[in-house]
């Protein structure tokens, strides 16, 4: 029988009563809750994140990468589309996100293009790679030469590729990002 992921994010995070007058520690331990909650109820890995603005939680979650086999449903990507959904934007600029632990690549690019300007954490990408996350690997990676990567990449020069960025150009109506 499959679990609905509304009900497997529920596992990650139980206590929705949150005070507006909490401290980065606050914060940070509602992060730890989510993760905890996540890993004692099988959700995912050790991981929790929460997103902040104006000393309101907007958006929480614990990594649910196995229980959906979504390899992108780490909990910083988790907290930040919920907080999006919750404010109908795909922009956080005034946010701040609270994670358990240094953010991964694919993460930190998220609160890049989020807009968050400020992350607090507690763990590093060594600690996780200590305990078996590959974030370490995928740093190490990015600053090769794509042709030095351990992934092939191979540009197909295709016209398309100019009339669909000369198409987005021209569009009058398009929400810039």
């Amino acid at each position: 029988m499959l679990i609905g992921i509304p009900f497997l994010w529920k596992l990650c995070f139980i206590n929705d009563d949150i005070a507006m007058t909490l401290q980065h520690e606050d914060y940070m331990k509602l992060a730890f809750d989510a993760a905890f909650n996540g890993v004692r109820n099988n959700v995912g890995g050790p991981f929790g994140a929460v997103v902040v603005l104006k000393g309101e939680v907007i958006g929480k979650g614990c990594n649910m990468v196995s229980s959906t086999n979504d390899p992108t449903a780490h909990a910083e990507i988790v907290a930040i589309r919920e907080a999006c959904r919750n404010l109908q934007t795909f922009n956080l600029n005034n946010a701040v996100l609270y994670a358990t632990c240094e953010p991964c690549p694919m993460c930190l690019s998220a609160i890049y293009w989020a807009g968050i300007p400020a992350v607090y954490y507690c763990s590093t990408r060594v600690d996780a790679e200590n305990i078996g996350f590959s974030d370490n690997f995928i740093y190490n990676e990015l600053d090769k030469p794509i042709e030095e990567r351990s992934i092939r990449f191979s540009r197909l020069n295709l016209e398309e590729g100019g009339e669909l960025f000369n198409e987005w150009t021209n569009k009058e109506d398009k929400i810039v990002y």
